[in-house]
């Protein structure tokens, strides 16, 4: 059974109905000061957390004084741009009050499905989290258009814990888990406690969504779900409108944990492996060992480059003596690697003209 005490990486999706109170359009400032201290007792016992939120239309929305109905897409977005700078400063304060530092990140689908985004989105979240940094992660609604929306942020929020490699991932609804069928509709609905796999019958079981300001209902908490624990992320529904929700689902608060399908790492490693290499890099016999040992690939262990490959493309890693080590995605094209082989990280710059990106192919972005 998962438990968040053991989460080493852990996503927590907030929704509007939870952040912004549904009348008067202002932000609950006592949930969310709740919520930080919840998130600063995490990080206190090590556990790297980032938020993915809604609330910066309904923010905007109150703000503008724009009608409860339905929004134009150009509102949408005007309520967004107006709402993400009190969203953004909401939490500054909140986790600031625990000396947490807070990053505003917009993202949007394109930035998922574009493998040279991706990476830089994963790079991003990765070194805001090793500075300590709890990134608050929205979708970018001020230019993101239907076409390159995830219309979602239950979905986004598992695509989010994919790229950060997360072990966990939390969203906090209106409902204690999923059921099923609806409970406000029939009595006899049961909640699931646990769900190791999702089977058309428990997506058969998936409504419609029920809050006013959230777009998301179970059957997107479901594609969530497919999404997470498909990458080796367990997930679960859980009630978030208390105070301090994260320490009442610690403490037993009625959820629904979706168990992952291996771990996220391994799942990462084996989704790099099925790549097909688009070029080649062939590295000395220090670089091989260090490479065996865990290590990242840096230019100065790089013997020759050859193929036609862009930033984040998949490279084979070979030995002088041909035997194939590995795969690995790149942070340089076939042009800047080349140009780099060789050399040590602080001669980069001087060669390339920019500061550099770090090794030629983080051991995190690397299979063996």
């Amino acid at each position: 059974m998962a438990a968040v005490k053991d989460a080493r990486r852990l996503v927590i999706k907030i929704g509007s109905a939870l952040l912004v109170d549904r009348q008067s359009g202002a932000l609950r400032d006592k949930w969310l000061k709740a919520l930080a201290e919840d998130v600063a007792r995490l990080r206190t016992r090590g556990t790297d957390v980032i938020l993915v939120s809604s609330g910066s239309i309904a923010l905007g929305r109150a703000a503008l004084g724009l009608p409860s109905t339905a929004l134009t897409l150009e509102q949408s977005q005007a309520a967004a741009a107006v709402g993400q700078i009190r969203l953004a400063g909401a939490y500054e304060r909140a986790l600031g009050a625990h000396d947490l530092k807070a990053a505003q990140v917009l993202v949007t689908l394109e930035d998922s499905e574009d493998r040279r985004r991706y990476l830089n989105s994963r790079a991003t979240l990765e070194q805001l989290l090793s500075l300590g940094v709890v990134p608050i992660v929205n979708e970018n609604d001020t230019v993101a258009t239907d076409e390159i929306r995830y219309g979602d942020n239950d979905r986004m929020a598992a695509q989010v814990a994919v790229t950060a490699g997360a072990d966990q991932l939390i969203l906090l609804s209106d409902v204690d888990g999923f059921y099923s069928a609806n409970p406000a509709q029939d009595p006899g609905a049961r909640r699931f406690d646990v769900i190791e796999a999702i089977t058309p019958e428990i997506e058969a079981m998936a409504g419609d969504a029920g809050s006013g300001l959230s777009k998301g209902g179970m059957k997107t908490k479901l594609m969530a779900a497919k999404t997470a624990t498909a990458a080796g992320c367990d997930m679960v529904i859980s009630e978030g409108s208390v105070l301090h929700p994260i320490r009442a689902l610690e403490e037993g608060a009625a959820c629904t944990w979706f168990l992952a399908q291996g771990d996220p790492q391994q799942k990462r490693k084996a989704w790099i492996a099925a790549m097909k290499p688009r070029g080649q890099v062939v590295v000395d016999a220090g670089a091989a060992r260090a490479l065996t040992s865990g290590s990242s690939l840096l230019p100065a262990g790089v013997r020759s480059v050859s193929g036609r490959f862009g930033r984040g493309d998949p490279v084979e890693v070979v030995s002088t003596d041909g035997a194939r080590l590995g795969l690995g995605l790149t942070r340089y094209d076939a042009g800047d690697a080349g140009r780099i082989c060789g050399l040590k990280t602080s001669e980069i710059e001087a060669a390339l003209g920019y500061a550099a990106r770090g090794p030629l192919i983080h051991r995190d972005d690397m299979a063996f």
